[in-house]
């Protein structure tokens, strides 16, 4: 029953997203929450499906990377990225503490989960307007990448405790990520491989992820870091190759058929509406510290580097998803934050990631938004 249930979740939400025009990834968490809320518990399939799919979108995020302008844009990207990241973690961290009292540890996760970007949802919004394409979007995608970096590293500096597995997992990570760096086009490209019904080139891809994702849960790590540089490295040959950005389109193709919408299906499902209101009011004021510093952190930045998207793009950075779930959940595992708290905390990051991108979208469209449209439709 979960599995048609699901299907007919995912068909129904690309319908209202092309019936209003918002995001389907929006339309799915939304879809998610309710379902969740009724009663539909996600199976272990649908999980490890969902924990694939922000990989995957990680991955093409990471292809659509423009690293010329990212080099040319590294100081406008990491500064946007960097006080994204940082004043939303101080913010809630000592409100949290200082306020609520809750414990230095349960303020630490706290601040790490409400610090994020997130990537996933920053990528899908981007695709489905064409606007991943541009300068606007391109250093979007870098920023986001800045501040998921300071979150990730924040979490397993203060919480993670180092062992063989953790270096192995950097190890092999750095191993495949420059393997198949400078091999990859032997398969990529191979007249007996390329355009064969049978899509063994996504299928190398997909392998590629499987082994990240393994050597991450061995040691404690985060699948979505060496995911996203692979894709970066990979996205010059994305973008210079005709061969290569057919298997992009396809794998995005293949990922937005089925995958991703497990993930933000599953998101939605996360979030339990009755403990949110039990702790309302609190709820509400971690989701204001968030927006807030959210905006302080980006906005002016934007303002002088990206003029004409400016206000977009804070939406868009305040979003959260992946790593606020991951360190959310990591912190509820450890026993470091009780279930009231994970429900909210996770409450606001789906919040996050639902309301500043309806806004964006719906009020604050780059200008450029028109021209790409009609490009896409010729």
């Amino acid at each position: 029953m979960v599995p048609l249930i699901v299907g007919l979740l995912v068909f129904l939400s690309s319908l209202i997203s092309l019936r209003i025009g918002i995001s389907v990834a929006i339309i799915e968490i939304i879809t998610g929450t309710f379902a969740g809320n009724l009663g539909l518990k996600p199976e272990d399939w649908m999980l490890y499906l969902a924990n694939f799919g922000g990989i995957i979108l990680t991955y093409l995020a990471g292809t659509e990377i423009d690293t010329r302008l990212m080099k040319e844009k590294f100081k406008e990207s990491f500064l946007m990225g960097f006080f994204s990241f940082i004043l939303p973690f101080i913010g809630t961290f000592l409100y949290t503490h200082i306020v609520t009292h809750w414990t230095l540890k349960a303020s630490l996760i706290a601040g790490t989960a409400l610090s994020t970007t997130s990537l996933a949802v920053v990528y899908s919004v981007l695709v489905e307007t064409g606007l991943q394409k541009t300068e606007i979007g391109k250093l979007l995608m870098s920023s986001t990448f800045i501040t998921d970096m300071g979150t990730a590293l924040v979490l397993s500096i203060l919480f993670i405790k180092p062992t063989i597995y953790t270096l192995l997992f950097l190890a092999v990570s750095a191993g495949v990520i420059y393997l198949v760096d400078e091999f990859s086009l032997y398969i990529l490209r191979n007249p007996r491989i390329f355009n064969k019904v049978i899509e063994p080139e996504i299928k190398f891809i997909f392998l590629v992820l499987l082994v990240f994702i393994f050597f991450a849960k061995l040691g404690d790590g985060h699948a979505v870091l060496p995911a996203f540089v692979l894709g970066l490295l990979m996205s010059k040959h994305f973008t210079e190759r005709r061969e290569t950005k057919v298997i992009r389109n396809r794998l995005r193709t293949v990922a937005y058929a089925m995958i991703t919408p497990i993930f933000f299906i599953v998101g939605g499902m996360r979030v339990s509406l009755p403990l949110i209101i039990t702790g309302l009011f609190l709820f509400i004021i971690l989701f204001v510290i968030k927006i807030v510093c959210k905006f302080l952190g980006v906005y002016f930045l934007a303002k002088k580097y990206i003029p004409q998207g400016s206000m977009y793009t804070t939406l868009l950075m305040s979003t959260g998803l992946t790593f606020g779930t991951i360190a959310s959940l990591f912190g509820l595992n450890a026993g470091i934050i009780n279930q009231n708290q994970y429900s909210i905390l996770v409450g606001v990051v789906i919040a996050s990631a639902v309301i500043p991108t309806f806004i964006a979208q719906k009020w604050f469209m780059p200008v450029e938004e028109e021209d790409i449209i009609e490009e896409n439709g010729n």
